[in-house]
């Protein structure tokens, strides 16, 4: 008796204890509930457009039954689905005006306490206009293209053009793409006398002259856009195959009539100077659509002497050698001057060129002056041909230290460690805003004893502290090196997280071998990826861990690549010690507010470009420049499709393709699939955009208005594989 009480008390207790009352299986049920969202997902419910029709869906769970009845509170109107889906799903249709907020909900029929919602907000339909503030060559023809926000708007558009507030002589709207005009410049007014406008056609508002939801672009009519001092850089090859570089200053009536300059110019025969005596900018003919985007340029005396151009937005030159003496390319800027260039300053710089051997070198490192002429306390670190450890620094990082001073129209940097050397410089674009650096193009002038090298150096943000911590966000590096007798590219979007650790995604075409969209770090075993501060480093040295293939199914470690920082995810990058001797850029991705880490949105990416070929890895690179043309065809949620169009050079080809945007980053990756040129050219691209800069934004639009955005391309190109790719820059 005694036993058998025991064992009935113990199953009362187990019993109670979990819970016997749910029927015996000892689970609680969870209660019913209604999860309400608009389908697809991508929408977004804080950003309805008036009259926008959207569906949402109540997915009932943890009940027998799934009927649901629903309600709206707030404007506009809301029609369930009939005959009822499963699960149940609602149809609502925005208002036609916007600044009101709307609540739907789905009740349980069977439990009418049971219930879900969403919140949705109407916006109004804002508009962008790209280019935003163009010169306009008297005669030539402009293109404008246009999108509207959110993303999934409409993309049409109506169009307005005027000056000095009546319509304009020659303004099209083209016949097939709402977001595409263009505008000859045969009206008679002066300065920024032209304003271009585009509203949804579902806008009852449209645009005024002072519009509330669209930008309005504002054009000046000038006699020629290439008029001033410039700054420029060129490398390429000779017609022996034998590197070459060029630096220098040209100054521009405003005709575009060349009148004076001067270039440093190192070639296999040594250093040499020449006197610019000369010369012209002459745009294509004016019945091209992109007149006012594209030229020639001579420089009289100088050696490239002819180019064919591109400018963009903001009047930069992006140049390919036209004279049939050798290939190469290049950019030239409207000097900033040497007013912003005074007091103490550090500059971070990267070099390229070749040693005696012919052999190729890069140069990183960052050079403090004190504003009194002097030198010291700077870093450099060497790769020759795969030799970290070289005759330049024997031991990296080597100090620098040196002098500097005015030099004609240039200046002069004489080093005394860690060698003697001396490079000429010439100040080129930007002021002391962290946001555009001043910048000067420089070029060695003792190659006879030390590499032969050109290239930048920019203006280090004083107001960044340099170390792990505060080194975050996105960025875009864009890499060039050799392989051999062939060129190897790589693209990264990274994001650093101020702990050390580095992810995102790459592509590369290494003479023909590609890898296209790998992510790193991997998803499992040891994460290689990673970027550190070497012995508390302060001065913007970095070690980034990048490409590799954490996919490969044995697994290629990354590359560790020195980074001196100009900035926040801004500075020049060199790949330690492979023979590939990769050297680039790393490039902050400005989101549409101007500030990191960046994300965009398809509304930013349509626009015109002014897009070249950077450095070549070797002369076999065929040097291309372009006037593109980008529009907005099919929003998709997370992925959207653009129309590119446009002409390249040389040849005068047409381009036809579509940009496939992926937004996985929402960082602008994705691939452009040409149709035409024919091939053999490129018909496939990875793109990544470095993001815009330049925007503006009010209350009442909080879309804002982004200036210049740029991107990088290279060539992804697997079926006409070339082993001879090269980096693509691109900006309106």
């Amino acid at each position: 008796m005694t036993k058998n009480f025991g064992l009935a008390s113990a199953l009362i207790i187990l019993a109670l204890a979990t819970g016997c009352a749910t029927g015996g299986n000892g689970v609680v049920p969870p209660p019913p509930a209604i999860d309400v969202e608009i389908t697809p997902s991508t929408i977004n419910s804080g950003s309805i457009y008036p009259t926008q029709s959207v569906t949402l869906t109540a997915t009932v769970s943890n009940a027998t039954t799934t009927a649901v009845t629903w309600s709206l509170s707030g404007p506009g109107t809301l029609t369930p689905v009939t005959p009822p889906t499963t699960p149940a799903s609602a149809v609502y249709v925005a208002p036609a005006t916007s600044g009101s907020t709307a609540t739907v909900q789905a009740a349980l029929t069977a439990q009418p306490t049971v219930t879900g919602s969403e919140g949705l907000t109407i916006v109004d339909i804002t508009t962008e206009v790209a280019p935003l503030t163009p010169n306009i060559g008297t005669g030539l023809t402009q293109q404008f293209t246009a999108a509207a926000a959110p993303d999934d708007a409409p993309q049409s558009l109506t169009w307005t053009c005027t000056a000095n507030g009546v319509p304009c002589a020659n303004f099209v709207q083209d016949p097939n793409i709402s977001g595409l005009a263009t505008y000859k410049a045969q009206d008679n007014c002066s300065g920024s006398c032209i304003q271009i406008s585009a509203a949804s056609t579902i806008d009852p508002s449209g645009c005024s002259a002072n519009p509330k939801f669209c930008t309005l672009a504002k054009a000046t009519l000038v006699a020629s856009r290439v008029s001033g001092t410039y700054a420029f850089q060129f490398s390429g090859y000779d017609s022996s195959n034998h590197a070459t570089a060029a630096v220098g200053t040209f100054t521009a009536a405003a005709n575009g009539t060349i009148s004076s300059g001067v270039e440093e110019e190192l070639t296999s025969s040594g250093w040499a100077q020449h006197n610019i005596t000369g010369g012209s900018y002459t745009p294509v003919a004016a019945a091209s659509p992109n007149s006012n985007n594209a030229g020639t340029l001579k420089l009289t005396g100088a050696s490239p002497s002819q180019f064919q151009v591109v400018l963009d937005s903001e009047g930069d030159i992006e140049m390919i050698e036209s004279d049939g003496n050798g290939s190469g390319s290049g950019i030239a800027q409207i000097s900033a001057g040497s007013g912003a260039f005074k007091g103490a300053q550090t500059y971070a710089f990267g070099f390229t060129g070749v040693d005696a051997n012919g052999d190729r070198v890069g140069y990183v490192g960052v050079i403090p002056m004190d504003g009194n002429g002097n030198i010291s306390g700077g870093q450099i670190d060497v790769n020759d041909n795969g030799n970290s450890k070289n005759t330049v620094c024997s031991a990296p990082p080597c100090a620098v230290t040196g002098t500097y001073a005015p030099n004609g129209s240039g200046w002069q940097i004489s080093l005394t460690a860690p060698i003697a050397m001396t490079f000429d410089f010439y100040i080129a674009s930007g002021s002391t805003n962290k946001i555009t650096p001043l910048t000067f193009y420089a070029i060695s002038k003792n190659p006879g004893s030390n590499p032969a090298v050109s290239g930048s150096m920019v203006l280090q943000d004083s107001s960044q502290t340099y170390n792990i911590a505060a080194f975050v966000g996105d960025s875009v590096s864009a890499l060039t090196g050799v392989n051999g007798a062939n060129s190897n590219v790589a693209l990264t979007f990274g994001a650093t997280d101020g702990s050390g650790d580095f992810a995102g995604q790459f592509d590369q075409n290494n003479a023909g071998t590609i890898l296209s969209a790998v992510q790193f770090p991997p998803a499992s075993g040891t994460n290689n990826y990673t970027y550190s501060a070497p012995n508390g480093a302060t001065n913007g040295r970095y070690i980034f861990n990048m490409l590799g293939n954490p996919s490969a199914s044995t697994v290629v470690p990354p590359i560790p690549f020195v980074l001196y920082a100009s900035g926040q995810n801004r500075g020049f990058l060199l790949d330690q010690s492979s023979s590939a001797v990769m050297t680039g850029t790393m490039n902050p991705q400005i989101n549409a507010q101007g500030k990191a880490p960046g994300f965009l949105t398809s509304t930013e990416l349509p626009g015109v470009f002014a897009a070249a070929t950077t450095n070549s890895g070797t002369p076999s690179v065929d040097p291309i420049a372009a006037n593109l043309v980008t529009t907005l065809l099919t929003p998709s949620g997370s992925a959207e499709t653009f129309n590119v169009s446009g002409v390249e050079y040389p040849g005068s080809q047409t381009i036809a393709g579509t940009y496939n945007l992926d937004g996985v980053f929402g960082s602008g990756a994705g691939t452009i699939a040409l149709t035409a040129p024919a091939p053999p050219s490129p018909q496939a691209y990875a793109i990544y955009s470095v993001g815009t800069s330049g925007c503006t934004g009010t209350a009442k639009n909080p879309n804002p208005v982004c200036a210049i955005l740029s991107f990088y391309m290279i060539d992804e190109d697997a079926k006409n594989s070339d082993k001879n790719p090269s980096i693509i820059f691109a900006q309106q």
